[in-house]
């Protein structure tokens, strides 16, 4: 049986790892749309490899370019957050989820009131309106399949068990380009420097994210929507060798462990197959013998704050991790551009995390109040990086 599977976010790294797999399996799969951000040339190239229904690209002025690029393929176009919710909610087996950012929540989250089985990539669906999406899952009868590596590992870690049998389930992280430096490096960072991930091939934003630490935080906070498992059985681990991606500990002190060479199309592979394995081209297996020795070590959040305000947004649960990823998604793009330090990332995320504590206690209703709240968070920290 032929599944039809929609890639949104398709130009970013989760999305070109989506369309390489689904091109290796095509008698397996068609496409029915795509969705891209602000490169329509990069979009267009993937809507016609995968030979799409439709393609839309998020920033209404690049419909000309897309529908340029397209000529002649006879792919349907359109453009703008209506055109990408479009694509989020046409008829398919399976939408990959891979918008990066808050960006993504509202076309994942119109996927999931379509009923649709989802694979999830974009944490900050759930970081942002973690209670509402998964109501909204539940409420619609959409099945969310975890692509993020970690999560991904732990579900199949916890295979048939039960939750309430395990007693913690730990997330690891590589440590990022800092894991060994002084705090007076780090300090020192460039945006180049801390995008220079050891393991990983990501987007920018991310790989800063992975640099601070803050990714480990939005993943745990993930963790805790995904499975539904409280902040005190979470915990997170620097595991350089990225192999062990996550550990399943049980009552009886059993671990089970998911484990594999970094490459994102295992996961993507897993979620794909529903199910059914799914070979990889140009995929290595994993010898451990050859690997030699896997290391793990706690993190330290002196050097690396972010992961401490995220475990406390968790903690504190409301509105926090809305808030805090908003202003984290400010802060980073400030540092991007060369406006702020390294530290500067962390200071901001606190203050904005302080700021609204009093005022935004109770988590967002649905998914349009949990973006309201993120506009507003994103003015003010604005603002406080401009005073």
């Amino acid at each position: 049986m032929t599944l039809t599977v929609s890639v949104l976010g398709a130009t970013g790294s989760i999305g070109r790892s989506t369309a390489d797999l689904l091109d290796q399996h095509r008698d397996r799969f068609r496409v029915g749309a795509v969705a891209g951000g602000r490169d329509a040339v990069a979009l267009a190239r993937v809507a016609r490899e995968l030979n799409a229904d439709f393609a839309a690209i998020a920033d209404p002025d690049g419909l000309p370019a897309l529908r340029d690029a397209l000529s002649g393929s006879g792919i349907a176009s359109g453009a703008g957050p209506s055109a990408v919710i479009e694509a989020a909610t046409r008829d398919a087996d399976l939408v990959v989820a891979a918008v990066s950012g808050a960006a993504g929540l509202s076309p994942t989250c119109a996927a999931i009131r379509q009923g649709r089985t989802v694979a999830l990539a974009n944490k900050e669906s759930l970081v942002c309106a973690g209670d509402a999406f998964m109501r909204d899952a539940r409420t619609y009868g959409a099945r969310i399949l975890p692509m993020d590596s970690e999560h991904n590992a732990l579900a199949q870690s916890i295979g048939e068990g039960r939750i309430d049998d395990i007693t913690r389930m730990t997330i690891t992280a590589s440590g990022g380009p800092f894991r060994t430096a002084t705090r007076e490096r780090i300090a020192a960072a460039t945006a180049a420097d801390a995008a220079a991930h050891p393991t990983w091939s990501m987007g920018m934003k991310i790989n800063i994210d992975s640099a601070t630490l803050m990714n480990k935080g939005l993943e745990l906070i993930e963790a805790h929507h995904l499975f539904g498992i409280e902040a005190e059985r979470l915990d997170a681990v620097v595991h350089p060798q990225s192999i062990v991606h996550a550990l399943v500990t049980w009552r009886d002190g059993a671990v089970t462990a998911g484990l594999y060479l970094p490459d994102m199309r295992v996961p993507i592979a897993h979620c794909l197959g529903l199910g059914e394995r799914l070979s990889i081209a140009r995929g290595r297996p994993l010898d451990l013998a050859a690997t030699g020795s896997l290391t793990f070590e706690r993190p330290d959040e002196e050097r690396f704050p972010c992961l401490r305000i995220a475990k406390g947004a968790l903690a504190a649960g409301g509105a926090q991790p809305t808030v805090m990823n908003a202003a984290n998604e400010i802060a980073v793009a400030a540092f991007i551009a060369g406006k702020i330090g390294f530290y500067d990332i962390a200071t901001l995320v606190e203050r904005a995390c302080e700021h609204f504590a009093a005022r935004l206690r109770e988590a967002p209703a649905d998914v349009e109040e949990a973006l309201a709240i993120d506009a507003e968070v994103r003015r003010w920290s604005e603002a406080a990086l401009a005073a």
